[in-house]
């Protein structure tokens, strides 16, 4: 079950995030994407890593810090191309 957990944690992580900040990246914009819940993934990824080392779970740690790399990549994206009219 945990390698399972990992490969869809990672599947979604790969392919799922990257799309966001290459459409981002692209059209210089993030009209039509909710800031609000990737800022709040990064948060819970980052609050899930530290629930992981804390409990020395390495099949969460796999998961979760994955998740913070590219959720906190895609926030920086997310920061720097914002509409300032939204």
């Amino acid at each position: 079950v945990g390698g399972s957990l990992v490969a869809v944690s990672w599947a979604i992580k790969i392919f799922g995030f990257p799309s966001q900040i290459k459409k981002i990246k692209k059209n210089k914009s993030t009209k039509g994407i909710s800031k609000v819940m990737f800022y709040l993934t990064f948060l819970s990824y980052i609050l899930g890593s530290t629930y992981a080392i804390l409990k020395d779970d390495w099949v969460y740690m796999a998961t979760q810090f994955v998740g913070v790399f590219v959720a906190g990549y895609l926030s920086y994206y997310i920061f720097l191309y914002r509409n300032e009219d939204e």
